[in-house]
């Protein structure tokens, strides 16, 4: 029996998708504590390698984590589409988990109830927002210039300047005239 078939087997998923080494498997958000819990005592992934979330917009977060079996010399990508920012933690089955929800729980803004500690790891208390989120707003790119030319020929005095630009991802009240 191939890699991928015990993956999908153990996990009880339609079907995996193969990444070198790694089996892909994505299951349901209520099924996400279960999963790694099976990925750890049938699978054999005893090694917790790291766990993240992407902001896939208005689908809501996938979160993701990678586990790997030593013996095997294989691994699994996990994967959970989060409609609602919460998932349960994963601390209780690999306690290497804690610093990625924390991290991701600050980058991103989702939840891990049950974590023993879900203190602030990376940003600073007064710090607003989450700054993973496709909505979030690089202000500094509006409020203060890059340092540094951006075009060819910038700084040299020859060369006509283009019309700047709104950067990716900031809202049109946030330009003011002449910045």
């Amino acid at each position: 029996m191939t890699w991928d078939d015990r993956v999908r087997e153990a996990l009880g998923v339609a079907e995996t998708s193969a990444d070198g080494a790694r089996a892909v498997a994505d299951v349901a958000p209520g099924d996400w504590h279960e999963s790694v819990r099976i990925c750890r005592d049938v699978l054999g992934c005893d090694f917790f390698d790291w766990l993240s979330a992407v902001d896939e917009g208005p689908e809501g977060f996938r979160l993701v984590a990678h586990l790997w079996s030593i013996a095997e010399k294989r691994g699994v990508l996990l994967r959970a589409l989060l409609t609602e920012p919460s998932a349960p933690t994963v601390t209780d089955l690999y306690p290497g988990a804690d610093w990625h929800e924390r991290e991701t729980r600050e980058m991103f803004g989702l939840d891990f109830p049950g974590h023993p500690n879900p203190a602030p790891l990376l940003l600073a208390p007064e710090f607003e927002g989450h700054p993973l989120r496709k909505d979030f707003v690089l202000a500094a790119r509006v409020v203060k210039p890059w340092p540094g030319a951006k075009e060819p020929g910038e700084g040299h005095g020859t060369a006509r300047k283009r019309a700047l630009k709104k950067p990716p991802g900031v809202p049109d009240d946030w330009i003011q005239d002449g910045a």
